[in-house]
């Protein structure tokens, strides 16, 4: 064996893992790199999915389509709000769950699991026959989005907050009290800090997860029309290259959002 093809095989073989990983994330990144190069396409024609001419235009005129900025803006509302309402009230079931026994501790535990395993559309339509029985058929549209919302964003929150939660080492709670720290200065100086980084990743799970939501939504949505509602009608017409286009930026946020938390957590180690 000649050096050239020894050295080669070497260098294969301590990089096979990173070439392995590479090709992995090219495949998963795929659909998404083709989002961004659709987003400045000019189709020929509304049903026609191949890239015909480059455009700025798409990004200049992205509430052209009819209700596409509405349904976003609606989508990012409930998002939010079903983020904020979902992360508060699952951190608090969280710290219960873990700090605390109570009867039904293991119960509880069970049932958490329940809406992440259930079939979204067993639990839209169970969503929806709760709304009607309860009188609210008439008036179903953003708030009734909003509660499903909660609903199955909840056991996302409370599972990631648990787990951070049980990670913590509870000597360092002790210690702080050592040092005549009360419980509430504990809880907010050494507690939550530490577990912020789990609410944090359940407030984004929680936020993706309702932005994008279909099923569930369109059986409790009644008039209301959020974006994945929106993109679902017009592909029965022919999809407009803007919705590509919010899929590019809501890509190029989270990206931020990932690469800024990485900064962050390097810059601290590096204080440390």
């Amino acid at each position: 064996m000649s050096t050239l093809a020894y050295r080669g095989r070497r260098w294969f073989s301590d990089h096979v893992v990173l070439i392995y990983a590479i090709l992995v994330l090219l495949y998963m990144f795929t659909p998404v790199f083709v989002v961004i190069l659709m987003s400045f396409n000019e189709p020929a024609a509304r049903q026609t999915y191949q890239f015909d001419a480059f455009t700025w235009n798409n990004w200049t005129n992205i509430c052209a389509p009819f209700q596409l900025c509405d349904s976003v803006a609606v989508s990012l509302k409930v998002g939010l709000l079903a983020t904020l309402v979902a992360t508060l009230l699952g951190t608090l079931m969280a710290f219960a769950m873990v700090r605390h026994r109570f009867r039904g501790r293991s119960a509880a535990n069970v049932f958490v699991f329940l809406p992440m395993a259930s079939p979204e559309i067993v639990l839209g339509s169970s969503l929806l026959a709760l709304f009607v029985n309860a009188g609210f058929a008439g008036v179903l549209g953003f708030w009734t989005i909003f509660l499903a919302h909660v609903m199955f964003c909840l056991s996302f929150v409370v599972v990631t907050v648990k787990a951070r939660l049980s990670g913590l080492d509870p000597r360092l709670e002790q210690a702080a009290m050592d040092l005549y720290a009360n419980e509430w200065q504990t809880f907010w100086r050494v507690t939550f800090p530490l577990v912020f980084p789990g609410i944090l990743s359940a407030a984004l799970l929680s936020f993706s997860l309702s932005f994008d939501d279909f099923i569930i939504t369109n059986l409790n949505s009644g008039q209301t029309v959020t974006f994945p509602m929106f993109v679902w009608g017009a592909a029965q017409r022919g999809i407009p290259p803007q919705i590509n286009v919010i899929g590019t930026i809501m890509f190029l946020v989270a990206l931020a959002l990932v690469l800024g938390g990485e900064l962050g957590r390097r810059r601290r180690q590096i204080v440390r």
